[in-house]
């Protein structure tokens, strides 16, 4: 399915919802454009404020956990079209072989996470499931090399993943989806923003 040698390794990077609240989202956005250029990444968009209405509609009204998972895929699918029309040199793919087509023509890509394509995976619809886990599952299913979660939450970097995932800086179901993963994980917060782009250069 894929033109892509060894040599290019997928790499996932998600950016947190919450980034959205402030210029680092835009920041981390520019340092993907500029380090990452000709490079197979896949950017994944949090839901953010999008995701954080459904789970106020879902208090107020009570509807069942699978319709409150397609409304929070929905916004990770705004998100996705924030990021476009921020980037619009970036492509917007919504299924595994988009994103293959999208990477083979040398495009930054922005996953648009296709809701029937998470049903057919068997992802459960359920709030300890967020674009983290998803995040990983895109990993594992495109067989990357590397993932990347930029949190705005501060992280101690001496933290195991458990310990991220029982102060909720990711998800509940984190650490099932990345278990015996292949490929290498960072997770990293806005404070060590100097260090990330270090990162992203040495990645090139």
């Amino acid at each position: 399915m894929s033109n892509l040698t060894a040599t290019d390794g997928i790499i996932i990077i998600k950016l947190g919802g919450s980034l959205s609240r402030s210029d680092t989202l835009v920041n981390c956005l520019n340092a993907v454009e500029k380090n990452y250029q000709g490079r197979a990444v896949v950017v994944v968009p949090g839901g953010g404020a999008f995701a954080d209405q459904v789970r106020l509609a879902q208090q107020q009204w009570q509807f069942d956990d699978t319709t409150a998972h397609r409304m929070a895929l929905l916004a990770m699918q705004q998100m996705a079209l924030m990021f476009k029309g921020l980037k619009p040199d970036f492509a917007i793919a919504d299924t595994v072989a988009a994103i293959h087509d999208q990477l083979n023509r040398k495009k930054t890509a922005i996953w648009s996470p296709d809701i029937i394509e998470l049903d057919n995976a068997g992802i459960e619809a359920s709030w300890d499931i967020t674009s983290d886990s998803l995040a990983a599952w895109l990993a594992k299913t495109v067989s990357a090399t590397e993932l990347i979660l930029i949190k705005s939450a501060a992280i101690d970097a001496e933290l195991s993943l458990q310990q991220l995932a029982e102060q909720h800086i990711v998800d509940k179901a984190f650490c099932d989806f990345v278990a015996q993963a292949a490929f290498k994980i960072q997770i990293i917060d806005t404070q060590g923003w100097g260090d990330l782009s270090i990162l992203l250069t040495q990645a090139v």
